[in-house]
């Protein structure tokens, strides 16, 4: 969500389906991507919208999860896999000899939060494992224990309880301390992120009931 902000667009996680879409009209550049789906297949959808913007496609839809990739989106895919997991990490934990383990693999998977076909596919362009490897570890998806397990069952944050950029949640958050607008109205406008009750207290309180 920070990194898309920074870059100019504003992201939401919504209740849509299929995976996401994007778009640009003068200087708004906004996304959504669908909550359905693990937290990792959110990431990497993000993350692929932000490659439209960073490509200059006015409008792209992925709301369609059987549409055929063409080169222009191989090479998106391939701008938002490096950007949620670079090569890089695969070279400075790689043992002796360059290959890797699944172990390994699901350690990084659960560090950078992305999904398992990401983390596999950008350990073949890493050279970290073989194409064979590779083909043999998709068939092993790795649990919700073992990715625990490997940062040493810390909570991560992810798309899922994350579902504004922090710049317009701290926008709505402003214009509710400053009445401009209802807890309920805030609420709505976070998309679930919060709920009245984490909201601050403010003088007016009784007009929002």
């Amino acid at each position: 969500m920070s990194v898309c902000e920074r870059l100019g667009q504003l992201v939401a996680v919504v209740e849509v389906p299929g995976e996401g879409a994007s778009l640009i009209d003068g200087d708004l550049a906004v996304a959504v991507v669908s909550r359905k789906g693990d937290p990792g297949r959110r990431r990497a959808t993000a993350a692929h919208e932000l490659g439209h913007l960073i490509v200059g496609d006015e409008y792209s839809t992925d709301i369609g999860v059987h549409v055929s990739r063409d080169d222009r989106e191989a090479m998106i895919d391939a701008f938002a896999a490096e950007l949620l997991l670079p090569a890089e990490a695969f070279r400075a934990t790689s043992r002796p000899g360059g290959r890797m383990r699944r172990e390994d693999l699901v350690i990084l998977a659960a560090r950078f939060r992305t999904s398992w076909s990401l983390t596999v596919r950008q350990a073949v362009e890493a050279g970290a494992v073989d194409g064979s490897a590779a083909k043999e570890m998709r068939r092993k998806n790795p649990t919700r224990a073992e990715l625990m397990e490997a940062v040493g069952w810390a909570p991560q944050p992810d798309l899922e309880t994350i579902r504004v950029p922090p710049g317009y949640a701290h926008a709505v958050v402003e214009c509710y301390k400053k009445s401009l607008i209802t807890a309920s109205r805030a609420v709505e406008l976070m998309r679930g992120q919060i709920v009245a009750a984490d909201l601050p207290l403010r003088d007016d309180a009784d007009l929002d009931l």
